[in-house]
């Protein structure tokens, strides 16, 4: 069989790439060795957000008194929560089937492996190319002495599958994955600890932000513990004895039920065939790439997970769509800004630089933050925690990054992304008008904070 371009991996990016490059007219054959949608679909992204869904009702039914309405205690049916999640990620790797199959893509079943430097085999059938795209995506690192069993120490996976609910529940890693997973299994009645090595729950985010994040976990129970390490661990009749050092070496031991190990991802560059024909694979699995997704071998593209840093859905979609028109012969390159969120309760969205990011890149830096509360819309919703921080150059006036918690982040950071790749300056933001009562507001008023003309908040005068 011989194709134009030929897609290993179906997840977010993978069919992106394959659909855009037909509807561009090249053949292109789509290889998946497990399910369509990879990951983000089956066991990522999508039944995640269900689950998170499902704890946000919860919420939501537990504090209805609050506002004259009665429920009663919630109950959970976990055999109807996973028949509603597998539905959900039924009908959206359905529909990638359907789309694939309008746009005459085909898809190949099994595991592809390149032979040479135009040709793959996908169980051993031989395929051509005259381009390629490697869409491989990622796994979940392992850390030793933290093997998965897939039922007392778990990875993502094993932790989407909740046959019942542990009394006593760890993540390891306080970044998106071990922090909605901490979300979810509060919400469903376990004690949660969060186990960070580093000194702040997601370390690279903006402190502000983070700080708010984590006092709202903090207020409804869950332990957090930051510079601290897991050393080992020992599965017995009740439990995992997980032994934990500080950075100041100390250490103790915590029994729980479940723990998840979520510290990160490792991308499926390796064992590939790549290195074969020349492509070039660092040693932790990433291939490398340019602007337009090429590898060193120029018929060669990597998106996605695989790729690069982020290792985010979204960016392997738009950078499936660049490596399929280049690959085209259309003129693109990936030159966008990424956004990133994390949909807990209430979610964190950010995107562009931090304050500090800003200072280390020479900026005189002129920030605005804006406490949600005070928002009318907030107080109707009872919400009483969250906030936006702007940060922007004070020489120019040109928006350098946005950072939330609260509400809809995950929405409302598709304006700040917008603004900046617009070249918008705070002003820009304060002046334009926000309906009114909404979420975003806040937006508008951590702008006008930023120049000292706030309404709903008092500020010094300058």
């Amino acid at each position: 069989m011989d194709y134009g371009l030929v897609v290993i991996g179906s997840g977010p990016g993978g069919y992106h790439a394959a659909i855009r490059a037909a509807q561009l007219g090249l053949k292109v054959a789509c290889v998946e060795q497990d399910a369509l949608g990879g990951v983000c679909l089956n066991v990522g992204c999508i039944p995640t957000k269900a689950l998170l869904h499902v704890a946000a009702a919860l919420r939501e039914g537990r504090h209805a008194n609050d506002f004259g309405v009665a429920f009663g205690e919630p109950s959970v049916d976990l055999k109807q929560v996973e028949k509603w999640k597998s539905g959900v990620v039924k009908k959206l790797t359905g529909g990638v089937k359907q789309l694939l199959k309008g746009n005459g893509v085909t898809v190949l079943e099994g595991r592809a492996r390149v032979v040479d430097a135009n040709a793959i085999e996908v169980d051993g059938e031989r395929v051509s190319f005259e381009k390629l795209i490697v869409a491989t995506g990622s796994r979940p690192i392992e850390i030793p002495g933290f093997e998965p069993d897939g039922e007392r120490i778990v990875d993502s996976t094993g932790a989407l599958l909740v046959a019942e609910v542990p009394k006593r529940f760890m993540t390891l890693g306080g970044s998106a994955i071990g922090l909605e997973f901490a979300d979810v299994y509060d919400a469903l009645g376990s004690e949660v600890t969060v186990v960070e090595m580093m000194d702040q729950i997601v370390p690279n985010a903006e402190p502000d932000v983070v700080k708010e994040l984590r006092r709202s976990f903090e207020k409804r129970g869950v332990t957090i513990r930051t510079g601290t390490k897991a050393v080992g661990a020992r599965v017995g009749d009740d439990g995992v004895e997980v032994t934990l050092e500080t950075q100041d070496g100390g250490s103790e031991t915590l029994t729980v039920d479940k723990v998840l190990v979520a510290v990160g991802r490792r991308p499926n560059g390796a064992d590939l065939g790549l290195e074969a024909i020349g492509v070039q694979v660092d040693e932790r699995g990433f291939v490398p790439v340019n602007d337009h997704l090429q590898t060193n071998v120029p018929h060669v593209y990597a998106i996605g997970d695989v790729a690069r840093a982020p290792l985010l859905a979204h960016k392997a979609m738009k950078e499936g769509l660049v490596a399929a028109e280049h690959a085209a012969g259309k003129p693109a390159a990936y030159d966008t800004l990424v956004p990133s969120v994390i949909y807990t309760s209430p979610e964190m969205a950010s995107v562009g630089m931090t304050e500090a990011e800003a200072k280390e890149a020479g900026f005189e830096v002129r920030v605005g933050t804006f406490k949600l509360p005070a928002l009318g819309r907030a107080m109707t919703l009872g919400v009483n925690e969250g906030l936006v921080k702007l940060v922007g150059d004070a020489d120019s006036d040109l928006l350098l990054g946005f950072h939330m918690v609260g509400p809809n982040a995950g929405d409302l950071v598709s304006e700040a992304a917008l603004a900046l790749e617009m070249g918008a300056t705070i002003e820009d933001v304060a002046l334009t008008q926000h309906a009114h009562p909404t979420i975003a507001e806040g937006i508008m008023e951590a702008a006008e904070v930023a120049h000292g003309k706030a309404i709903h908040v008092l500020q010094r005068k300058r």
